[in-house]
């Protein structure tokens, strides 16, 4: 691996330990020799993942829309800071140039981002890893939840259990490091379930 890319909120948030988590992970991925790939805001959660691993003179490249330029105040002292069109890009070109994922604490867009990579790994359209930095017990909810997905068959054991979770960023970036994906994907699963339940009732 040689880049990971981060979802993390704009906002620092209510509790200090998820910029304390951020300054962790910016000081981790300099230990494993990982650049980071980012949203390009210089507030927040992002801001501060971001600073640590700028501060230590490791990669850091931001992906913005330009239309979010100046709303997330991007972080125009980075040497690499990618101003794109639209959303669309700015998802599709980190994705690219990461190989993996790791969501902090973050809202509406971090959920969103991460659980986007996460399907696609689930089509099999990419192999990497996808982990939770699980801080404060924030995505415990979230965890729940997908845990009732899979017990309403609307995913199978091995996609979620392809959401690696962990409290300490050390620990999470040593289990992508011997990440192994799925060997199925989510169409071939669901096909063979719908077929397999039409098979049995009709055979009854």
């Amino acid at each position: 691996m040689k880049r990971i890319c981060v979802f993390c909120g704009s906002s620092p948030g209510a509790k200090p330990e998820y910029l304390d988590t951020a300054r962790q992970l910016g000081q981790a991925l300099m230990q494993h020799k990982l650049g980071l790939v980012y949203g390009g805001a210089r507030v927040g959660i992002m801001g501060e993942i971001a600073k640590t691993v700028h501060e230590l003179h490791g990669e850091v490249i931001g992906v913005i829309p330009r239309e979010l330029f100046q709303k997330e105040v991007a972080y125009t002292g980075l040497s690499d800071l990618r101003v794109v069109g639209t959303m669309h890009e700015r998802k599709a070109l980190m994705a690219e140039l990461a190989d993996g994922f790791i969501a902090l604490p973050g809202g509406l867009g971090t959920i969103e981002e991460f659980f986007e990579v996460l399907t696609w790994g689930q089509l099999n359209f990419h192999q990497k890893p996808c982990g939770l930095l699980n801080v404060a017990h924030y995505y415990d909810r979230m965890l729940d939840f997908l845990d009732v997905m899979l017990e309403q068959q609307f995913i199978d054991l091995d996609h979620r259990r392809m959401v690696l979770v962990e409290e300490k960023p050390e620990t999470l970036l040593e289990r992508f490091a011997g990440y192994q994906p799925p060997q199925s994907d989510k169409a071939a699963w669901a096909l063979n379930l719908t077929y397999g339940k039409k098979e049995g009732h009709d055979s009854q």
